[in-house]
């Protein structure tokens, strides 16, 4: 068929996808500024109630002692292929058995994993990263580098670069994101997955748009589509928005002791340390719409049932996409969104029970 033939047939169609790019964006943009300003008035709300805090985060000069604990491994660094960037990542049992990497969340780092990294790494060789933004990992500024594609790549790369043809990937909310993207890119890098809190970004497009109840959920996600502010209202009193999402006492993490705060803290604390994990949602709707994908990965799928900002309803929805008899999942009674960090023991037992055969 001649090329101009086919370029008139397709005109229709991105023009059509163009203007729901644009419709999608302004209605992204206007609920961000709705949520700039209930949290603007939330972090003027913290400075007022403690006004010697002041309207800046106060940078730590040395890290907490628990995130040199030589209990948790050795510390590393790794020059990915693909980007030549630095990661950093936290390694112990190597030579136990097979690699099972873990991939963190926002607002998290590696230390997230110290629970998981201390039951399997008998049995496997666990590394936490870092990922690129993050912590002791190096931080590009530009948005444009910290897309999916990208993130992915550096996946691979640690894989590979720890001289690994595949493992079993451990993700908790961002990381799980990545981690369902890249079991559908990437699979034979991946031999069992496990995901907490999170759903493949497609799901949660189509949920979303039958369910604006979920939206509402996830209103921090249209803050942090802007640039400067959010950086500024999440440091403003010392942090005390961070602070909050982590200690509450019924959507943080129960029992999270100061000194294990502060380990999230410190990274965030330093020059630009929290413009590269929001740039990750800088990229969110870069792709939008998503079309649907098939899920085949074997998957363990761990959802608190009183999870704050994801709905039980996302379970059945990751369900009807996935091949018969791959996913296994648990909604677990009374939880919120930190399993990995609340309820270890019970993340623990699901875990153990879905990779023992692997291990026989």
């Amino acid at each position: 068929m001649p090329e101009l033939v086919v370029t008139a047939l397709l005109a229709p169609s991105r023009l059509t996808l163009k203007l729901l790019r644009a419709f999608m964006w302004s209605l992204v943009f206007s609920a961000a500024l709705v949520a700039a300003a209930v949290y603007g008035c939330i972090a003027l709300t913290h400075v007022m109630c403690r006004p010697r805090r002041g309207c800046c985060g106060r940078p730590r000069r040395t890290p907490p002692a628990c995130l040199n604990d030589p209990t948790l491994g050795e510390h590393c660094f790794l020059t990915l292929k693909s980007s030549g960037l630095r990661l950093h990542y936290v390694s112990a049992g190597r030579g136990n058995g097979p690699l099972m990497l873990f991939l963190h969340g926002f607002p998290e780092n590696w230390f997230s994993w110290r629970y998981q990294i201390r039951e399997f790494q008998s049995r496997f060789h666990v590394v936490a990263v870092d990922l690129r933004g993050y912590g002791a990992s190096e931080a590009p500024r530009d948005v444009d580098c910290y897309t999916i594609d990208l993130l992915m790549a550096d996946i691979q790369d640690v894989i590979l670069g720890l001289g690994y043809s595949k493992c079993i990937l451990v993700a908790h909310d961002w990381g799980a994101l990545l981690a369902w993207n890249f079991s559908i890119y990437y699979p034979s890098l991946v031999e069992r997955m496990v995901v907490v809190s999170a759903a493949p970004m497609s799901v949660y497009q189509d949920y979303s748009m039958r369910r604006i109840s979920q939206l509402f959920r996830s209103n921090y996600v249209f803050l942090f589509q802007l640039p400067w502010l959010p950086e500024k209202l999440l440091s403003m009193s010392d942090f005390q928005i961070l602070k909050t999402t982590l200690t509450h006492r019924k959507r943080g993490i129960p029992h999270l002791s100061p000194n294990e705060l502060e380990a999230f803290l410190y990274d965030f604390s330093q020059p630009g340390g929290l413009t590269g994990p929001l740039n990750y949602y800088r990229n969110l709707f870069r792709n939008f719409p998503l079309e649907p994908q098939e899920l085949a990965m074997p998957t363990l799928l761990l959802w608190g049932e009183k999870d704050p900002y994801l709905e039980q309803g996302l379970v059945g929805a990751i369900s009807s996409r996935f091949v018969p008899g791959r996913l296994e999942a648990h909604i677990l009674a009374g939880v919120g969104h930190w399993i990995p960090q609340s309820d270890p023991e019970e993340m623990h037992e699901y875990m153990w029970t879905f990779l023992q055969d692997l291990l026989d």
